[in-house]
C-alpha cells in the first residue's frame, strides 16, 4: 500500500495505490490519525488506484468522515474501482460517503 498526501491549505488530496487490506490497514494507521486532525479541511481520498479494501480500511474511510463531519470539514472519495464501488455497496458506504465516480 502506497499513500501520496498533497497538502494546501484548505484542501488535502490523498491518493491510495494497493490494497488496503488488514496488514496496510495498520501500517496506516498512524496517517490516517494524522488527517483526522485536519479534519476541519476538505480531505479528498483519491481510489483510482485502490485494488482493495478491507473491513480494516473502511473503518478509517468512516473515521474520517465522523471526523471530517464533526469539525466542520468535508470528505470526498473520488475514482472507486468498480470492485471498490462494489464494496461500497455492499457494505452501505454510498449513504455514508460523498463518493464521486
Amino acid at each position: 500500500m502506497k499513500i501520496d498526501i498533497q497538502d494546501s491549505n484548505t484542501q488535502i488530496t490523498v491518493f491510495l495505490k494497493g490494497r488496503l487490506d488488514t496488514k496496510a490497514s495498520m501500517e496506516c494507521a498512524p496517517t490516517f490519525l494524522k488527517l483526522a486532525e485536519q479534519a476541519d479541511k476538505k480531505i479528498i481520498l483519491d481510489c483510482e488506484q485502490l485494488d482493495y479494501i478491507s473491513s480494516s480500511g473502511l473503518r478509517h474511510f468512516l473515521m474520517l468522515a465522523k471526523k471530517t463531519h464533526t469539525a466542520g470539514g468535508h470528505l470526498t472519495v473520488t475514482h472507486p474501482q468498480d470492485d471498490i464501488k462494489e464494496v461500497f455497496k455492499v457494505t452501505g458506504f454510498y449513504k455514508l460517503l460523498d463518493i464521486q465516480e
